[in-house]
């Protein structure tokens, strides 16, 4: 398996992929930051960094299908793939290989974004407990979009169309709670009521809100347990198919 992740970590950090898709993000986060800063109504340099987590989540999730539409897309296009089957590796190595391998170029972004916390507390002052409560979150949030974004993957050997559809799944998990509030879903409570279980949105808030709760860290885990096993079952299913 160990292989596998090195493999997985040579094809980012040697090509310029993991520094160009950092770069976007450190851009996305600066961008966000002078917005948050210059839409400020006192005169006191006064903003909470989990205001802006929150705030480049939406513009964040077009960044995750960039990173692991190639995932195993790439593998059937080329043909590397029939490699990987016959490799001393069963599936479920290979997926928890690649899954670190995508979840460590993740957290090289947010080392990169801490840049920002430490700048500000070298000039002024930040709640350290809201920042953790800030970070906890979004890296959760990011390896369930990673995990959606490598289960999409595994669905085509078309790259572009793994980034596009997975944006579309992303942007769903993003608004099923406003989904959720619309006039047609609240004449069925009981449907609602699913909905809003499902909603990850509103469990980020609370870590935005410099909140973690054991019931949203084991929704997130259990979203990422539960799309990457079944990118397990499609590797799997295909693996079956071709004898």
């Amino acid at each position: 398996m160990f292989s596998i992740y090195k493999k997985e970590l040579q094809s980012f950090f040697y090509t310029p992929f993991a520094y160009i898709i950092t770069a976007l993000f450190m851009l996305l986060f600066t961008y966000v930051l002078n917005t948050s800063i210059a839409n400020m109504d006192s005169s006191m340099l006064q903003f909470s960094f989990t205001e802006i987590f929150y705030n480049v989540i939406l513009f964040f999730i077009f960044l995750i299908p960039i990173m692991t539409m190639r995932t195993f897309s790439d593998e059937r296009k080329f043909g590397t793939e029939v490699l990987l089957m016959t490799s001393p590796a069963n599936v479920f190595k290979i997926v928890i290989a690649k899954f670190l391998g995508n979840v460590t170029v993740f957290a090289f972004m947010l080392v990169g974004s801490s840049l920002f916390p430490i700048v500000t507390a070298m000039n002024g002052a930040v709640v350290q407990s809201q920042l953790v409560c800030a970070y906890v979150g979004f890296f959760c949030w990011g390896i369930m979009c990673i995990a959606l974004g490598m289960l999409i993957s595994s669905f085509t050997e078309n790259s572009i169309i793994a980034a596009i559809l997975g944006e579309v799944a992303m942007l769903a998990v993003l608004f099923v709670d406003d989904f959720s509030r619309t006039a047609f879903v609240s004449q069925y409570p009981a449907l609602q009521s699913v909905l809003d279980s499902f909603a990850a949105q509103t469990k980020f808030v609370y870590f935005a809100q410099g909140v973690i709760r054991l019931s949203d860290i084991i929704f997130f885990v259990s979203a990422v347990v539960l799309f990457l096993g079944w990118t397990i079952i499609s590797i799997e299913k295909r693996r079956w198919n071709r004898g």
